[in-house]
């Protein structure tokens, strides 16, 4: 298939193009390089991209309206994966606007594309963060999730809401994953695991938020791809039985489809730490804070639904996926 997957020089963009080509498709890769992180990490990661046949670089912004009306045109996707978005709960209180503008604005041009050109499905990255307030464990796209705590979790929640609209007018199915703590190699450098390994290597202190006792479903990169892929092959349908009298968040009588993407089984902050020193044979130095405004104490997924409707099952424990980016990031940095 001719697929477009916006984000790929993030961090599961480029992991999903390089899966997507391997399979033989054709990934029509959309980002705009922005300087959020490190722009050197993200052109390393498009350049092993570009290096393979049947990718095609798109250096845009999604949030430039004709700059994207051009490009579905021009290339008419048979698929769309958007997982272009401003990231980080932390970030949108010191800049909420870029959130307006890449999440919403953004979202806009790429529901726009899909109705105008026929896209046969859409697949978008929503987050964990939607739950909030919540807390009924483990959480369940069935749950009412009207209570975000930033204005990163609020433009997740748009965009399903936004989806939505589309599949009920326009027919469109889209499918938005409930992504949770994702982590790996090639990962982002403002993610929990990138700044601790940093800087235990460097000697430095690590703060440690809520004093350690954060609960989180880290989800390794490999089983998030293979969830993203498998919702991909699997177009969303209505749910003939739903019903406005007792409604379901998580499906519709439009082709509509919410899934959470986790591991299932939350890890302790404090017990992430003790992995990543004892991969890297070295102690940290802590700064034990309290919760941070906008984070939640704790996340854990229920993936029933995606078990049932794709078999997904998660695979990788975190003690394995831990070592697995330490030699990444011992190989990339030459540490």
């Amino acid at each position: 298939m001719k697929i477009l997957v916006t984000g790929t020089a993030g961090f599961i963009g480029s992991h999903l193009a390089h899966r997507l080509l391997d399979r033989g498709d054709e990934v029509i890769g959309v980002d705009n390089v922005n300087d959020y992180y490190d722009v050197n990490l993200k052109e390393a990661r498009l350049a092993r991209l570009t290096a393979k046949a049947g990718f095609t670089e798109v250096r845009k912004d999604v949030s430039d309206r004709a700059a994207m009306e051009a490009l579905f045109a021009s290339e008419k996707p048979e698929r769309v994966v958007h997982l272009a978005a401003q990231a980080g709960v932390r970030y949108s209180i010191e800049n909420p606007n870029a959130y307006v503008d890449a999440n919403l604005v953004g979202f806009m041009n790429v529901l726009e594309g899909c109705r105008h050109n026929g896209v046969k499905h859409l697949v978008y990255a929503s987050s964990s963060s939607v739950y909030g307030a919540n807390e009924t464990m483990p959480f369940s796209v069935h749950d009412n999730v009207d209570h975000p705590l930033s204005l990163y979790a609020a433009s997740k929640k748009a965009n399903e809401l936004m989806a939505h609209t589309y599949s009920h007018l326009y027919n469109l199915p889209t499918t938005g994953l409930r992504f949770f703590t994702v982590y790996g190699p090639w990962g982002r450098p403002d993610m929990a695991l990138f700044i601790f390994t940093k800087k235990i290597l460097a000697g430095e202190p690590i703060d440690v938020f809520n004093h350690g006792h954060h609960r989180r479903d880290f989800t390794y990169i490999d089983d998030i791809v293979e969830g993203v892929i498998r919702t991909l092959d699997h177009v969303a349908e209505p749910n003939q039985d739903w019903s406005g009298a007792t409604p379901d968040p998580g499906t519709s009588k439009a082709p509509y489809r919410l899934y959470n993407i986790g591991s299932n089984n939350p890890v302790e902050l404090s017990r992430f730490i003790e992995i990543i020193e004892e991969r890297l044979g070295k102690k940290a130095q802590k700064n034990l804070l309290p919760l941070q405004p906008g984070d939640v104490p704790a996340t854990y997924a229920n993936v029933d639904d995606l078990i049932d409707d794709v078999g997904y099952k998660p695979s990788t424990t975190v003690d394995e996926g831990i070592a697995r980016f330490v030699d990444w990031y011992r190989d990339f940095y030459k540490v």
